[in-house]
């Protein structure tokens, strides 16, 4: 089995694979960098056994992270978990994706992954969108390569932000479909400023890239924790992939394994 693992800002997702590319599970975990090697080791053997897996069913790990602080952890707990090797997205391995940016190594491993991913089942010119802390839109020209993107605030910090800042707003959740469009209370206000807010808002983006890319019709697939409920407040038509990162891992893996 191989066990891909993405740290992302809010979450480490991971996956398990057999030989022929079949996910047969994904979970995930709190990106908490608090997490000692031993407490991370402690949670992933835990939650292999909930999908009936173990270590000892290992036999190739991936690995992508956004955050430096819980990676070299992450790899102590990779290593005290199994002793096969962990292949590390980044610089020297293959992805079958050209990057043209100003430079490539300031791509984050998950973004990569996304775009790879979501290369398995649109053909591009293409626009691939990953919401987490950040939400990041990745572009790709219809040669299939990465030209460059725009990085914009996820909606749950967005509201975190709001909700700090001010003396009388309420925690929602942005998962839920707002009653309406217009609000007629405080919660229910912030609700749908939050949820259409952001709609509109990635409306407007992806129309603007779309143009960049001079591709009207380019794809838009999304992944990360975008609700169902923002997806729906879309105009814009939106594939919606949660293991599209997980994916990705495994392509980039079996392209490089056998190097």
């Amino acid at each position: 089995m191989l066990l891909a693992l993405n740290i992302g800002n809010t979450n480490i997702t991971f996956g398990g694979f057999s030989a022929d590319g079949k996910r047969v599970f994904s979970s995930k975990l709190f990106s908490d960098s608090a997490l000692s090697s031993d407490e991370l080791v402690y949670k992933i053997v835990n939650l292999l056994a909930l999908y009936g897996a173990s270590p000892l069913d290992i036999d190739g790990v991936i690995l992508a992270s956004v955050v430096p602080a819980l990676t070299a952890r992450m790899r102590e707990a990779l290593q005290k978990m199994t002793s096969v090797p962990v292949m590390e997205v980044g610089p020297g391995l293959k992805s079958g994706v050209r990057i043209r940016m100003d430079n490539p190594a300031q791509l984050g491993g998950e973004l990569l992954c996304a775009v790879v991913g979501a290369m398995r089942c649109h053909k591009p010119p293409l626009l691939v969108l990953n919401m987490d802390t950040a939400a990041t839109i990745v572009a790709v020209d219809a040669d299939g390569s990465i030209v460059g993107g725009m990085i914009l605030p996820g909606p749950q910090l967005s509201l975190n932000a709001l909700v700090r800042n001010t003396a009388q707003l309420p925690q929602v959740d942005p998962d839920a479909t707002p009653r309406r469009l217009l609000g007629t209370n405080t919660p229910d206000c912030l609700h749908s400023g939050i949820v259409n807010g952001t709609a509109a808002m990635l409306d407007g983006v992806l129309a603007k890239c779309r143009a960049a890319l001079n591709a009207p019709q380019a794809a838009v697939c999304a992944t990360g924790s975008l609700p169902q409920s923002i997806r729906d407040a879309c105009e814009t038509a939106i594939d919606y992939r949660e293991s599209l990162i997980l994916d990705g891992l495994f392509d980039i893996w079996k392209r490089n394994s056998h190097r």
